[in-house]
């Protein structure tokens, strides 16, 4: 992978912390533990697009973007 760091992290507000994503990497693993029950169209077209840019067919910024709101959504999202 080139450059899998994004220019900006994305905070997620947790139960008892803010977490702080800031690669591709994060977002896989955020979204490997994603509830089964809760996993749908958005999530499916976000892990897409994360693949797609790990193999340099989908920008970086565009899946940090798709997962910033993709987190919001979820009502997750941490305005920092």
């Amino acid at each position: 992978m080139a450059n899998v760091r994004f220019d900006r992290a994305v905070y997620i507000q947790r139960k008892h912390f803010i977490d702080e994503i800031t690669d591709l990497d994060e977002v896989l693993d955020y979204l490997e533990s994603w509830p089964k029950e809760r996993r749908d169209l958005s999530y499916d077209t976000l892990l897409k697009a994360c693949r797609d840019s790990a193999g340099g067919r989908f920008p970086l910024s565009a899946v940090r973007e798709n997962f910033r709101r993709f987190v919001k959504k979820a009502g997750m999202l941490a305005e920092m």
